[in-house]
């Protein structure tokens, strides 16, 4: 914060100096509070700082007359101007700022992406052998061992892994007829039981 800012070291009139001794004494106070409330945003908290200094100004509050202290009348300004920002923020639709939109515009894509790519992935499944989903959702889709499959699913070790490697494969031709490219460097054509 800039004293300098609000108004000149070498202020002429004695409102002038009042103003700027009222920021002096009660700015750094009502410039903690603003931030807070703000959630840390120092430029809002600035702009609610000078608005509230303002305020002291056109209505004459500079110093503290008649009974009336000036610091909780100015708190209480920052108060509610912070919260008729607030209202008038969400009574309009949504602003677009200039870092977030397209980290934003990301996000629904990956919604979507997320989405489609479920699609397509269930369809490529669909196309399997019953034996080849079923090892399948014992094995990935379940996040267990080939042994705990074997168990689960009353077939020898060497069987799901034979089916493990079968259906992987007819699941990367099938996402490749729906349009998906696969990975190139993770296939492997190794044995079927070394596969897994």
């Amino acid at each position: 914060m800039n004293v300098t800012a609000i108004a000149s070291a070498s202020a002429v009139s004695p409102e002038e100096q009042a103003l700027r001794d009222l920021y002096l004494e009660h700015g750094p106070a009502l410039y903690s509070y603003v931030l807070r409330m703000l959630d840390w945003d120092a430029h809002r908290a600035e702009d609610v700082l000078q608005e509230t200094l303002l305020r002291c100004w056109n209505n004459g509050n500079l110093t503290d007359t008649e009974g009336m202290a000036v610091r909780p009348w100015m708190f209480r300004v920052a108060r509610n101007l912070v919260i008729d920002a607030h209202r008038t923020r969400t009574a309009r639709p949504l602003e677009v700022s200039g870092t977030n939109w397209l980290a934003d515009m990301y996000c629904e894509v990956d919604d979507i992406d997320r989405m489609l790519s479920s699609m397509v992935l269930h369809e490529a499944l669909r196309s399997l052998t019953p034996a080849h989903r079923e090892v399948l959702r014992a094995t990935f889709f379940a996040d267990r061992t080939t042994q705990q499959a074997a168990e689960d699913l009353g077939i020898p070790r060497g069987t799901v892994k034979s089916r493990v490697y079968y259906a992987l494969r007819s699941l990367r031709l099938a996402l490749r007829e729906h349009g998906v490219v696969v990975d190139e460097a993770r296939e492997t054509d190794a044995e079927p039981g070394v596969a897994c």
